[in-house]
């Protein structure tokens, strides 16, 4: 199932003009992401060689963005708005530019407002970066609080 941000958080979420997964920024990368029926996000990227840093390798910061991205849709799909507080990102091998890679991320602690996050990426079956995060909830997704965050 893939996650409609505007149904899980409303027009006034904020990410609207994210460069990972908005809808009206030109320039983002348009992420969705499935919910994982054993808990969860996942979904595919196809890197491109305009979003490299050093020749065929893709950027590290494209790289510690997706798996950023990854974690804040699994708080998404569990209707919980968070910002990143700390994010650590391991790099087990370099990720070729053009690659197809494969994206997922899950809770792996919640005391709220404090919430665990860890997000994998894979190129086939090998595991090319991880990350463990901790996010800061600040709003929960309810109707009510999506309306007070509409812009007149």
């Amino acid at each position: 199932m893939t996650i409609d941000l505007r149904q899980t958080t409303g027009e006034g979420h904020g990410h609207q003009h994210c460069i990972m997964c908005g809808d009206h920024n030109p320039l983002s990368l348009k992420l969705s992401f499935d919910k994982n029926p054993q808990g969860g996000v996942c979904t595919t990227f196809q890197g491109s060689p305009w979003l490299q840093g050093y020749q065929s390798l893709l950027h590290g910061g494209i790289i510690c963005s997706l798996l950023d991205s990854a974690m804040t849709h699994c708080l998404f799909a569990e209707q919980i708005k968070a910002v990143t507080g700390e994010l650590k990102v391991r790099f087990l091998h370099p990720v070729p530019a053009q690659a197809s890679l494969a994206l997922s991320a899950r809770i792996t602690d919640s005391l709220p407002p404090v919430y665990r996050v860890e997000a994998l990426l894979h190129h086939g079956t090998r595991l090319m970066a991880r990350a463990d995060a901790k996010f800061m909830q600040f709003a929960t997704l309810s109707p009510t609080s999506m309306e007070k965050e509409k812009s007149p």
